[in-house]
């Protein structure tokens, strides 16, 4: 490899234009006075993307870049570098030609590691630059694939012995036996390989003759597991270890929680049992620690919805509704919202059951009814700390309706969730808890119905043509957003076709349809005469409001979801 003389990382990224001459001259001047060094201050800057970065640092040392967000690496590669390994020095194998392997790094100057590879694989190695980023996203994905093996595995190894099944009768002496047998290996696999394919719950139902485990994939139960019948109640006994049940406890249900951590992933665990005839079934919700805030763009929120939504988001003071079913993601809505709205001079809290998001910054309330903290009580509670902005995790009952409108009323900016099907049937939903009309139509700014539809996988979406009626239906249905097309021209739709990077599913990843219902003078005048659900919506509609099938046929056209998706979900 070879450096080029008198040439620095700044230089490099001035010739890529992504430097003004400005500053590179304050990067020299700093290096000069602290002594860091160029990478150091361009990333405490933030002045580039780390992928940017990297390709900076590969023109400067002479190494290619290589782009691994679109690749799928085969085991046998993988098999070349151990995981640790892997994840320790930030680096994968991703190709094998002739004699060389080829590996990605985020540091190729590392001569001791790459000597290491060759002694070890005894192959040349090829070294390639990479975003670290993306290194370290890729070795999670690619060697989580093989977990499966790894249940298998720590199931052979519990074949033969009765140690366990024993000894499980002696409950003080349970969770020592169980600690330290295979039958551990096999509940931190399974738990293991929830983390790494994004599952939000894991099912864990004995039946006759086995002990199905299920995972929710992108809103989906998907089966990926099977256990034999004798080692099922020894699993279930480790997790209510765990999760601090009782396990001698089989005939009532009960809840518990823990965490683990699996890589620099943090996630609190959610624990249910339910007594069914074949044994207990385990229910566990996996709610990540550090949850990522995502942009509303991310979100899939644009258009003239967005702007709503932002202009309500600026209001100093009412409410702001957020509906939809559980798993909705209605709470990463509203996490998103608090993330745009936190400021210095802005005191915002929330009250959540649970606490699912971080947000820096915000002054984030766990629900406790346990211990009298309660919805009604805890929002009591939090007027009197000065808020700015107050997030209520749910509207459950009418004393939490009143205090949220009462809190609107008196200067505060209100966020919170409701259990309708449409924006619409938020307003008839709260005069049936027992708001008063009026004060509702003068406080109620605005209300955001939202569903979750899976997003089409990226590698191996293929277009194809709307059959005639699917393409009349969707023409009819978007009539009023803009002049649809002849009906003599072709209209095209997206699919997945599946392959090894999306489980043989053709999705990956969700992403929200939503219609966003602004209450202006004529929602208001309804809300004050009492008028149902449907009136309202024709109006909203009449005003301009995307509704969730609309939104839904729209993400289908541009190849975001498929147009079965988004019937699913905008029709449930």
């Amino acid at each position: 490899m070879k450096l080029q003389k008198q040439k620095y990382l700044e230089d490099v990224l001035y010739d890529q234009k992504l430097l003004t001459e400005d500053q590179v001259s304050a990067i020299k001047l700093e290096s000069l006075n602290t002594g860091k060094n160029s990478e150091e201050i361009v990333n405490e800057r933030k002045y580039v993307t780390s992928e940017e970065l990297a390709k900076a640092r590969g023109i400067l040392y002479d190494v290619p870049f290589y782009d691994l967000r679109d690749q799928a690496i085969k085991s046998d590669i993988l098999e070349f570098v151990p995981e640790n390994v892997a994840k320790n020095y930030k680096l994968i194998p991703f190709d094998k030609k002739n004699n060389f392997l080829y590996v990605a790094m985020a540091d190729p100057l590392d001569l001791q590691i790459v000597e290491f590879l060759e002694r070890r694989t005894k192959l040349s190695v090829k070294t390639f630059i990479s975003d670290p980023g993306a290194i370290s996203k890729v070795t999670e994905e690619q060697y989580g694939k093989s977990i499966r093996e790894d249940v298998f595995e720590a199931l052979e190894e519990f074949e033969g012995t009765n140690k366990i099944e024993e000894s499980i009768a002696d409950i003080k002496k349970a969770g020592d036996v169980i600690r330290d047998a295979p039958v551990a290996r096999v509940v931190n696999t399974i738990l293991e390989y929830a983390v790494k394919a994004r599952a939000s719950d894991v099912h864990i139902e004995p039946q006759e003759e086995k002990t199905r485990v299920r995972y929710r994939i992108d809103g989906v139960l998907q089966e990926r597991l099977t256990l034999p019948k004798k080692v099922t109640e020894s699993v279930i006994a480790r997790i209510k270890i765990l999760s601090g049940l009782k396990i001698d406890e089989k005939r009532k249900p009960q809840d518990g929680r823990f965490k683990v951590e699996v890589g620099e992933t943090k996630t609190d665990l959610r624990v249910s049992s339910l007594p069914t005839v074949f044994g207990e079934k385990i229910v566990i919700r996996l709610l990540k620690e550090q949850g990522q805030v995502l942009t509303f763009k991310d979100l899939g929120l644009g258009g003239l919805a967005l702007k709503h939504f932002e202009e309500a988001l600026l209001k100093p003071n009412g409410i702001i509704l957020v509906t939809g079913p559980t798993g909705s993601g209605k709470t990463v809505t509203l996490a998103t919202a608090l993330n745009k709205l936190n400021t210095i001079r802005v005191n915002i809290i929330t009250l959540e059951d649970p606490v699912e998001i971080r947000v820096p910054g915000v002054n984030q309330v766990q629900i406790n009814t346990t211990a009298g903290l309660s919805f009604a009580s805890g929002l009591r509670s939090i007027l009197r700390q000065d808020p700015n902005i107050i997030m209520v995790g749910e509207i459950r009952d009418s004393e939490t309706a009143s205090l949220a409108i009462n809190a609107a009323l008196t200067g505060h900016l209100v966020l919170s969730t409701l259990h309708t099907n449409s924006a619409a049937g938020a307003i008839p939903r709260l005069i049936d808890m027992g708001a008063e009309n009026f004060l509702l139509a003068s406080t109620l700014n605005l209300v955001l119905a939202q569903r979750l539809v899976r997003k089409i996988c990226s590698f191996c979406k293929e277009k194809y043509e709307a059959p005639k009626e699917v393409a009349l239906d969707i023409k009819k249905n978007l009539a009023a957003l803009f002049n649809p097309k002849s009906s003599s021209e072709k209209m095209y739709l997206y699919r997945g076709r599946g392959c090894d990077k999306c489980g043989e599913q053709g999705y990956s990843g969700r992403i929200g349809i939503f219609e966003v219902m602004p209450v202006g003078a004529k929602i208001a005048k309804l809300t004050l005469e009492r008028r149902p659900e449907s009136e309202i919506e024709k109006n909203s509609i009449e005003e301009g409001m995307v509704t969730l099938l609309q939104d839904g046929y729209l993400k289908a056209l541009e190849g975001v979801t498929t147009i079965e998706e988004a019937l699913r979900v905008a029709k449930e």
